[in-house]
């Protein structure tokens, strides 16, 4: 099981960091074949090897089987600079963050979402627009924008994660039911496919309202703030019609409220305890493994006439330390990894787990996206990929939760549960941007 590259997801759909306990990994071996036809290992295009220069890199520790021989493998093959990979176990985030208050920075690290506000207006991050800017339309356009704050851009974005609905096609054919498209058909479905052994849909042993509250906001048609970033942009009777819609659809008895794993765990979809489940790419091997060819993803659906449909996900990007003592040698190995090595970047996706590239052209290279539900998830996170705005604090995070869970669990109006939201976030944005 692996929390840390899902904690970056949980945000997005309003859950807390330490409930989670996420993810398998594969253990596939490294390949041995470039499947871009990339340009071999070795220094930055047009520079001598500086091999005089060495370089610290931090990562994470991820749950997948292999990342961390690969990552080490991806360092060694630099010969622009010695790169010295540092695994980070524990609570990655804080040890990080203390790490950037001393003189001894790492030069290279990855940060979820290419870069906290904290650490930018700090000045712990150096802008890398000189090395995206000329290729930032090769990435997913939704986890650039997330990457963008003020138009620098702050990090290089290294695979991306999502959560996804998945569902058994065999039991919607066995009662002539379409695959659902708006929130009104996924309620039908669900209660329609239920029975006695088998529940219509499941998203958390809370009745999914950790994972659901920021998602409904989104498939309502809303962002999160308005543009200039000075207010609430979602307080409007289509999202309180929204919460209203799920609560109700809880009650309705189509919604699992407890199964014997969690939403980011594939057991109860395995299992067959439920016809359609809240969940996270990274389950698909283990959903294949146990259902083959009976299994379908889609997006949450759109709720309401403005609504749209909606997949949350999360990318880790690196980051260059604008302290550091070789911070043009690290713009050039992060150029070099991120930006150039195609082979690496398809491979660190794609055999460790199941991750979508960040470059839109490198996904047809991924095998476990090639057709079926794997394509269709990479289809999804481009065309409809949602996460955090960078200034949705962790205040405003917290008060939204506490009003979604309210409105949905013990049938509080919307209206009055919100009414004090947009000072709040008035206050706290204005916090903020000071």
């Amino acid at each position: 099981m692996n929390l840390n590259r899902r904690t970056l997801l949980l945000a997005g759909g309003g859950l807390s960091a330490a409930a989670v306990l996420a993810a398998c990994g594969d253990n596939n071996p490294l390949s041995s074949e470039s499947p871009t036809g990339t340009a071999p290992s070795g220094s930055p295009s047009g520079s001598a090897p500086a091999s005089d220069v060495t370089l610290t890199q931090w990562y994470h520790e991820y749950g997948e089987a292999g990342v961390k021989e690969a990552v080490e493998k991806y360092a060694a093959e630099y010969t622009g600079a010695k790169v010295e990979v540092r695994w980070t176990p524990g609570e990655y985030a804080k040890i990080l963050a203390a790490q950037l208050l001393t003189d001894d920075v790492p030069d290279v690290f990855e940060v979820e979402q290419g870069g906290s506000l904290d650490m930018i207006r700090s000045g712990q991050l150096e802008p890398l627009n000189d090395i995206i800017d000329p290729v930032k339309d090769q990435f997913n356009p939704a986890v650039i924008k997330r990457f963008t704050f003020e138009d620098k851009i702050y990090g290089v974005p290294q695979t991306i994660d999502m959560q996804l609905l998945y569902y058994r096609p065999s039991l919607l054919e066995a009662k002539n039911i379409a695959v659902p498209t708006t929130f009104e058909e996924l309620v039908a479905a669900a209660n329609a496919v239920k029975t006695s052994d088998i529940g219509g849909f499941f998203a958390g042993n809370d009745g999914g309202v950790g994972v659901l509250g920021t998602i409904l906001l989104w498939a309502s048609g809303h962002e999160q703030l308005n543009e200039e970033r000075t207010e609430a942009a979602f307080l409007t009777d289509d999202f309180y019609n929204a919460l209203v819609a799920y609560r109700d659809f809880s009650k309705s008895g189509g919604v699992l409220q407890a199964a014997s794993a969690e939403w980011y765990d594939p057991g109860a979809f395995v299992n067959g305890e439920a016809a359609f489940q809240w969940g996270g790419l990274w389950s698909l091997p283990a959903i294949k493994e146990a259902h083959g060819d009976d299994v379908g993803v889609i997006a949450f659906p759109a709720i309401g006439a403005k609504g749209r449909p909606v997949v949350p996900f999360g990318a880790f990007g690196a980051c260059v330390a604008a302290k550091g003592k070789n911070v043009q040698a690290a713009k050039d190995f992060v150029k070099w990894l991120w930006i150039d090595q195609e082979d690496k970047q398809v491979d660190f996706s794609n055999a460790y787990g199941t991750h979508v590239p960040a470059k839109v052209a490198l996904v047809p290279k991924a095998d476990k996206l090639a057709d079926g539900a794997g394509a269709d998830a990479a289809k999804y996170v481009a065309e409809n990929g949602f996460t955090n705005d960078i200034m949705w604090s962790g205040a405003l995070g917290d008060a939204f939760n506490a009003a979604v869970s309210n409105v949905i669990k013990n049938d509080a109006d919307p209206k009055a549960e919100f009414a004090g939201f947009a000072e709040k976030a008035k206050t706290e944005l204005a916090k903020l941007k000071g």
